[in-house]
């Protein structure tokens, strides 16, 4: 890897006032540098690359999303009311009037059933109940939840958002998107204020113990970076650097977006808005996923806005006035869309920051050239492919087919296209260690199971590219010209393992310790 992004011994850096000044040898460092105030680590023997930054994830939303028992090792409906029957217990034993939640619900629990309310109201009985799907795109809710939420048959939404109902016109209790679901967190009881900043201090310092220093929030509001603002006012500030995009639905008028558009220069010391967040579809494994040609079960054809031509204006609009646009697009049509769009308007934000997509699960061959062609860039978020079956039986490659599942998470052509690249976790929906990131990229299966089955194995990136996908690649993608680098004048986020993470095999890499981090140069150690 080129010297700016990694170091091992002999290299030395000096730091000041939160910035590298200077890499080189030992000697040239301490002629230059060493004197009676300047402070000295020793790392030698170890790795020091920059700051990892994770390109997407929901560490704020998170918090709400992850209330109750985390549903991800379930595999079967017999062990889901399992599950459910015990917290169905513990809350009648400790609230008064509390709910069930669940989350990381694995579709292939399901085995290709309906979903419906049936399935799980014998383990919950009189407590309402909504369970999350590893994605948070779908929800499957209890008859109680339901009428406490006061859904008695479908509505219309100002996008793909679906209330499911039966051929009577009643709830099934699978709700499909944000919009289908927000009226049953609305009468639910949620964290307080503080137990939300707190969560998500927890989380931003979890994050630093794998190496990361910085990260992408990706479902934002005014009231996220209130949130933010009040962590970093606190004590040392917060633990990572944060980039946070705001949310922009079809439904919002437009005062709402002029509000949006107002909050566009907030930051703090290591905070900032400046990008906002689009839809232009949903997920593959409910059929809401954007596609050219429609899925197994004839669905897949229409994409998150009702009319695509208003998606088009609300990137004009934002574009104009000076955010980067980030843009949620899974199926081959979405992402299609999303480019003409972006080339519609101009690919990059009025600072010359590229927008970008976010997961492109299935792109199609003649899209990828125009990703390298406009500078778009790719965010993908590799340790989704854990949701996979080997044999093409879960509900994301059923409905798509053998030939456009082939097409998976294609990071490997998306760098061999020259499209820019950044690699991310979407926590809470996959591990936000970041090692287990950087496993999957280069591994496409599960780190540790030498044995498991390998998607696309020529999708597979070398080591450096996994690593670059997380710092430069990712710094870049948020138009951090100064992170991701280890270089006279970035700013000094780092990261010291114990051993060199290009050099080790993939599988010991979710092991290997992260010693200490550097944010704006101070120092963390994680050993112990």
């Amino acid at each position: 890897m080129h010297e700016d992004t990694a170091v091992t011994a002999p290299r030395s850096i000096a730091l000041a006032d939160g910035r590298i000044l200077a890499v080189g040898t030992d000697d040239e460092i301490a002629t230059a540098f060493r004197g009676p105030s300047t402070q000295v680590d020793d790392v030698r023997g170890a790795t020091v690359t920059p700051g990892l930054i994770d390109a997407h994830l929901h560490p704020i939303q998170g918090v709400e999303l992850c209330q109750g028992v985390d549903l991800g090792r379930v595999r079967s409906v017999r062990e889901l009311r399992e599950a459910l029957a015990a917290e169905a217990a513990r809350v009648r034993r400790d609230t008064s009037d509390g709910w069930v939640r669940g989350w990381n619900l694995d579709y292939a629990v399901f085995e290709g059933a309906r979903l419906r309310s049936e399935l799980i109201e014998s383990a919950v009985g009189e407590v309402p109940a909504m369970l999350f799907f590893f994605d948070f795109h779908t929800a499957l809710a209890s008859g109680e939840a339901l009428r406490r939420a006061g859904i008695t048959g479908a509505r219309s939404f100002t996008d793909s958002s679906e209330i499911v109902v039966d051929a009577e016109g009643l709830p099934t209790g699978e709700l499909r998107e944000d919009s289908a679901y927000q009226p049953l967190l609305e009468v639910a009881p949620k964290p307080s204020r503080d137990e939300t900043l707190e969560a998500a201090r927890a989380t931003f310092a979890k994050m630093r113990r794998s190496g990361l220093t910085g990260g992408a929030i990706m479902d934002g509001n005014p009231e996220t970076l209130d949130l933010l603002e009040a962590l970093d006012a606190t004590g040392l500030g917060l633990p990572v650097r944060i980039v946070s995009a705001m949310d922009v639905k079809p439904s919002y008028d437009t005062a709402h977006r002029a509000a949006l558009a107002a909050q566009r220069d907030r930051g703090g010391k290591r905070w900032r808005g400046g990008v906002i967040k689009l839809y232009a579809d949903g997920v593959i494994d409910t059929g809401a996923g954007w596609l050219y040609e429609a899925d197994a079960d004839g669905e897949g054809l229409a994409g998150f806005w009702p009319d695509q031509a208003d998606f088009v204006a609300a990137v004009r609009e934002f574009t104009a006035a000076g955010f980067q646009i980030a843009t949620h697009a899974i199926g081959d049509r979405a992402v299609g869309e999303t480019i003409t769009a972006y080339e519609a308007v101009g690919s990059r934000s009025r600072s010359g920051i590229p927008h970008r997509i976010e997961h492109l699960e299935t792109l199609h061959p003649r899209d990828l050239s125009r990703l390298a062609e406009t500078g778009i860039t790719a965010s993908m978020q590799l340790p989704h492919l854990q949701w996979r079956i080997a044999d093409g039986s879960d509900e994301w490659a059923r409905r798509l087919g053998p030939e456009r599942a082939a097409r998976a998470w294609n990071a490997g052509s998306v760098l061999r296209a020259g499209a820019p690249l950044a690699l991310g976790s979407d926590w809470p929906i996959a591990d936000l260690d970041a090692r287990v990131g950087l496993a999957w990229a280069m591994l496409r299966r599960a780190p540790g199971d030498r044995d498991a089955f390998v998607f696309e194995p020529a999708e597979r990136l070398t080591a450096a590219q996994a690593l670059h996908g997380y710092t430069r690649g990712a710094a870049l993608a948020q138009g951090d010209d100064d992170l991701g680098v280890i270089r006279a004048g970035a700013r000094a986020d780092l990261a010291v393992w114990a051993e060199d993470p290009l050099e080790i095999p993939a599988d010991e890499l979710v092991e290997l310790p992260v010693l200490a981090t550097y944010l704006d140069g101070l120092h963390t150690s994680h050993e112990g």
